[in-house]
């Protein structure tokens, strides 16, 4: 018998491992509770994905078997493991993030395995080791061959079992989307039925995010991080519905399809560079002049920075624990250009508080953002103030998160930080100022990078 080691990968169909340690004989799976990895997360999102664990370990058992779950460092679990079942190897999927990467490495030492890419569509060792902008990388990635799902095994390919053991119990401060695979197909075919084919317009529609979340996008984020659903089941079915499509409804699928291309880079550029979640991944000539404020920092927490696009961003994030991709990159933007602080603060903040949150994701898109990762652009600047004009120009989403603006005219709220001090306390005098002057915080940001790259 051999044992399936889940880590993040919380499901049984599309499991490349499972299916590779069911294929070679009877599997036992297993789930080890890591806890010093575990305080690495979020407590939001460390509640989310142990419900999925016990999403994971329910559907184990109605298949006759069990998921064991057992606490303690991997290594040495999995070795205790093998020796009392008297097991032949381990199966596992390669994970990229340098905490995960060394417990691989360690369990590697301890016990026989097996190793399999299985958190993305192309491994990332069959492409070139550096990019220098998203079109080059999919050039190459585009042209490489993606993998079909995998079956889930078979009763008969489990081992038959019964284990008490469950995973701890974690409260969130806020209500969680229900986990595990089941609740991942059921969003995924919501999306397919009536979203997927209108999906270039509709993604960066604001109010439709608002009234319909599920179909404007996706909303798979939290499901992919917690390997709760398989990229190649999403890939599958995607590319499937694009054979079937006609007219306008191909490019939007395959906007989709694009889209799903940047997850596979960031996972790309932290398999090649480990130190992307702590240093830029460009280089300077010189060093970026990253500011220190506290106050402001905390202000653009709290989402109370007197930019409503960006405050009503930060309040979804801190509500939900999910922000749409549109004012994600804004407040990004908005932190790392017109406060002009690092944005290793940003990404820590987005961190803990993220259900969605994906090491290669959340730090490969913040550099993106802050113009020290890859980029075409040397200086990237999301204007607040047009980005709203742009895509929330009737203040719905802004509205739905910031009720001290409800009472105030629409272009008025998207004016807010042009506005005069006076007429800001007349409109709503409960919501905050803007803490750094448009105009000021862009020119800022702009000679700062400038310096930096060593062209003034």
């Amino acid at each position: 018998m051999h044992f399936f080691w889940h880590q993040r990968d919380l499901r049984i169909p599309d499991n490349r491992g499972l299916a590779l340690a069911a294929k070679h004989g009877p599997t036992l799976p297993v789930y080890v509770v890591d806890t010093d990895l575990l305080t690495q997360i979020g407590t939001r999102q460390r509640a989310f994905l142990l419900d999925g664990v016990r999403s994971l370990k329910r559907r184990y058992r109605e298949l006759g078997s069990d998921l064991l779950v057992r606490a303690g460092t991997p290594a040495e679990v999995l070795e205790t493991l093998v020796s009392a079942y008297d097991a032949d190897r381990v199966y596992y999927n390669r994970h990229y993030r340098p905490a995960r990467r060394n417990r691989q490495r360690a369990v590697d030492d301890a016990v026989p395995t097996d190793a399999v890419t299985d958190l993305v569509l192309v491994d990332p060792e069959r492409l070139d080791d550096r990019y220098s902008s998203h079109g080059q990388f999919y050039d190459d990635w585009q042209d490489e061959h993606k993998l079909t799902p995998f079956d889930a095994p078979d009763s008969e390919q489990l081992v038959a079992l019964d284990d008490d053991a469950d995973p701890p119990a974690v409260s969130a401060d806020i209500e969680l989307p229900p986990a595990g695979y089941p609740a991942a197909r059921d969003r995924y075919d919501q999306f397919l039925t009536a979203g997927i084919e209108t999906y270039n317009d509709t993604r960066d529609d604001m109010r439709r995010g608002v009234e319909r979340p599920v179909g404007a996008v996706s909303r798979l984020s939290p499901y992919l991080a917690g390997g709760m659903l398989g990229i190649r089941e999403v890939w599958a079915d995607a590319s499937e519905r694009w054979d079937a499509a006609r007219g306008s409804a191909r490019t939007h699928i395959d906007k989709f399809r694009y889209e799903l291309s940047w997850r596979e880079q960031n996972y790309h550029l932290l398999y090649h560079n480990p130190t992307l979640l702590t240093k830029n991944y460009k280089s300077f000539p010189n060093e970026i002049p990253w500011r220190t404020d506290d106050e402001a920092f905390a202000a653009w927490t709290r989402g109370e920075t007197g930019y409503p696009f960006v405050d009503a961003g930060m309040r979804q994030l801190n509500q939900e624990g999910y922000v749409h991709n549109r004012p994600r990159q804004v407040v990004a933007s908005f932190l790392t250009k017109h406060l002009l602080l690092d944005w290793r603060k940003g990404a820590r903040y987005f961190h803990r508080q993220l259900i969605d949150h994906d090491p290669a994701n959340n730090y490969g898109n913040w550099q993106w953002i802050a113009s020290t990762g890859t980029d075409s652009v040397d200086v990237r600047i999301f204007d607040p103030v047009s980005q709203m004009s742009k895509y929330d120009d009737d203040a719905t989403y802004v509205t739905e998160y910031v009720p001290e603006l409800r009472d105030v005219p629409a272009h008025k709220i998207v004016d807010w930080p042009t506005l005069s001090e006076a007429e800001r306390e007349r409109l709503a005098p409960e919501y905050a100022h803007p803490i750094v002057d448009r105009n000021e915080g862009y020119e800022r940001a702009q000679q700062a990078f400038e310096r930096a790259l060593g062209k003034r």
